[in-house]
């Protein structure tokens, strides 16, 4: 075998490498969200996506017992 894959196997070095590997990843990702304005934009329109379902659908609900309650009288 190698040298260098028997460095690779020993257990000190191989976190290294698993550490400069997702490092890397990590990196890639975020460079390639954040750069192009038309992911950029698009990006943002996301932000106040997940308040947006909460408050529709407490609308929803609040519909549902209005309309039980007038079914009562």
């Amino acid at each position: 075998m190698p040298d260098w894959m028997l460095w690779i196997t020993s257990h000190g070095n191989s976190k290294i490498v698993a550490l400069l590997l997702f490092f890397t990843t990590f990196c890639a990702i975020l460079i390639y969200v954040y750069t192009g304005k038309e992911r950029g934009v698009r990006l943002e329109s996301y932000k106040y996506m997940p308040l947006q379902d909460d408050e529709t659908d407490l609308n929803a609900a609040g519909g549902e017992e209005e309309m039980h309650e007038s079914g009562k009288n």
